[in-house]
């Protein structure tokens, strides 16, 4: 009897914003992220980000089950420069 296949890994961003204070409900998903709440601001914020990361992704030839914690925080810190800078 052949061995199960692990089975294969899967990721997702999660995106929560705790600011909004007007009443507006924001959501947001997309091919592996999910984004909710936020002030208008906040949440284009991280639209933009996840969108950043995931073109960041396919210019690497890789997904995002394919990167470590510390290589998607090296990315984040890299495109939060751009956008602040």
């Amino acid at each position: 009897m052949k061995p199960a296949d692990p089975p294969e890994r899967s990721a997702a961003l999660l995106g929560l914003g705790l600011d909004a204070q007007d009443g507006q409900t924001r959501i947001t998903r997309g091919k592996n992220f999910f984004l909710v709440g936020g002030s208008e601001e906040t949440h284009s914020l991280m639209q933009e980000t996840a969108i950043k990361i995931n073109e960041h992704l396919d210019r690497q030839g890789k997904r995002l089950e394919d990167v470590s914690i510390r290589e998607l925080r090296e990315i984040c810190a890299e495109i939060h420069r751009r956008i602040e800078g």
